[in-house]
């Protein structure tokens, strides 16, 4: 293999972010004797949350997965309903349909953002669609008032995988309560982590109630707290989705620190937007352009001409020790999106848009020297043939699934 042209140390595409006070906040844990969920630091970090997004009632999860899990159970999706999704998405809102026995309908997306077409849904809904779960893909707002307007004419819940947009407001609309129940992920990857964790952030009163006993293994415990019961018991299907409060603990230094956070992946990505354009404009890339200028900085993406263009390109970065990465293979092409769901028409915008898209490194603590080298070996592409074709065996990309 030939060895990379870049300057070591190699530029990851994502690292996680460390918060001031998060070692002091997990020693206040351990030395306590609630080390469990529910403690003070669950609390205070479920207000932040509620502040930040403005939903009315929050619960912290072990992972977005089971927020998926749960608010798909929730709306009582099972057996023979179906639930509209987007392609070009995570496998985990696909699994949450999947493992309530229930079928994903797999739909285009927007060319340009990757979103969830509401024309596509429109033409996709049934007889037996029970819901609409959109993505945000990078932070940036789906069309709302499609999509509720869809909703609302069909009788449907529109639920929310709001993974990469925490904390984004535009044109009057704070994503995680625009529809019946929003996930949040909490993972490494993301803007705002504790390791593992989500949230299921509630935006309709009559599903509380039961969240609360679902998340904490279908027992009424939240209500014994509360003194609201003498005893708490057995009082519906659940499992065990509340996290310890170590990981509460790191999550909230996390949300006080959110507005830092945000001025740093804002600050790299207006820089790949400016340093980038010439470049894109010449090599016949597009680079990403959220309407509005509406976006969470969670992921900084431009499309390249063609699958193999994207590929070299790819090779190029990595040849030059820049971590970039492709993103989801759509879901209907998949192995288990195959056997389990189904389409109504052939996604073929998702397909064109996974095929194109490579994502930049993007992370608070990046230094302006490391996005200096990113925006370098960017603009190389193109500028020397042989760059772009330097490694030919393994590309040693990020995983796709951050």
């Amino acid at each position: 293999m030939m060895a990379e042209v870049g300057i070591s140390p190699r530029i990851p595409l994502s690292k996680p972010y460390r918060a001031a006070g998060e070692l002091d906040q997990l020693e206040q844990v351990l030395a306590s004797d609630h080390v469990h969920g529910d403690g003070r630091f669950t609390a205070s970090a479920s207000d932040r949350l509620r502040q930040l997004t403005g939903a009315p009632h929050v619960l912290l999860t072990t992972s977005g997965t089971h927020a998926l899990e749960m608010m798909t159970r929730l709306i009582g999706i099972g057996p023979g309903d179906e639930v509209i999704l987007p392609s070009f998405t995570f496998p985990s809102a696909a699994n949450a349909v999947v493992l309530a026995g229930a079928t994903p309908v797999f739909v285009d997306s927007d060319p340009a953002t990757g979103n969830l077409d509401p024309q596509h849904v429109a033409d996709a809904i049934g007889p037996r669609t029970r819901a609409i779960s959109v993505m945000h893909y990078g932070g940036v707002p789906v069309d709302v008032p499609a999509f509720l307007g869809l909703a609302a004419v069909h009788g449907l819940h529109l639920l929310e995988d709001n993974a990469h947009g925490l904390g984004v407001a535009g044109a009057g609309v704070r994503l995680g309560t625009v529809g019946t129940m929003a996930a949040q992920s909490f993972h490494d990857t993301k803007n705002v982590h504790c390791g593992e964790g989500g949230a299921l952030l509630i935006n309709d009163e009559s599903v509380l109630l039961r969240a609360e006993i679902m998340r904490e293994k279908g027992t009424d415990r939240a209500q014994f707290l509360r003194g609201q019961v003498d005893k708490y018991s057995w009082a519906d299907l659940g499992s065990s989705y509340l996290p310890s409060e170590l990981n509460a603990a790191v999550l909230d230094t996390q949300l006080r620190d959110f507005d830092v956070i945000q001025a740093h992946r804002h600050r790299i990505w207006d820089r790949y937007a400016a340093e980038l354009a010439e470049w894109a404009h010449d090599r016949g890339a597009t680079l990403m352009d959220p309407p509005g200028g509406v976006h969470a900085a969670h992921l900084f993406f431009l499309l390249l001409p063609d699958a193999e263009v994207q590929q070299e390109f790819l090779r190029h970065l990595q040849a030059h020790g820049i971590g970039a990465a492709f993103h989801y293979v759509p879901l209907h092409s998949s192995a288990a999106g195959r056997r389990y769901g189904r389409v109504v028409s052939e996604p073929q915008h998702a397909v064109r848009f996974a095929e194109r898209l490579v994502r930049l490194p993007l992370w608070p603590a990046m230094t302006d020297g490391e996005v200096d080298r990113v925006v370098a070996a960017v603009r190389a592409f193109g500028a020397t043939p042989d760059l772009t074709t330097a490694m030919t065996a393994s590309t040693g990309q990020d995983s796709i699934w951050a």
